[in-house]
């Protein structure tokens, strides 16, 4: 699903026009993005939870040249879905 149909589903199943559910999911993303910027994070019950994870330096092989590379620290975003999600 992308983001015109999560669109439309939105204004499906809410009852809205889809320029409500557009305006609905974009200050959705935009709250969720926020907070993850902060080291925050988004959880919502009965889906998941959203959160950044810091991953290491690490070292890495260059699979065209066989040569070792250094790979640098980063924030990732993890998700973690609920136990029910998939019942």
């Amino acid at each position: 699903m992308n983001k015109v149909e999560l669109i439309n589903a939105v204004a499906e199943s809410a009852g809205m026009t889809k320029v409500d559910a557009r305006k609905a999911v974009d200050a959705i993303v935009n709250v969720t993005k926020e907070e993850l910027k902060k080291d925050g994070k988004v959880a919502l019950v009965g889906f998941g939870t959203l959160s950044v994870t810091k991953r290491p330096a690490r070292q890495g092989r260059n699979p065209r040249t066989g040569k070792t590379i250094k790979i640098a620290a980063k924030k990732v975003v993890k998700f973690k879905p609920a136990a029910n999600i998939l019942k």
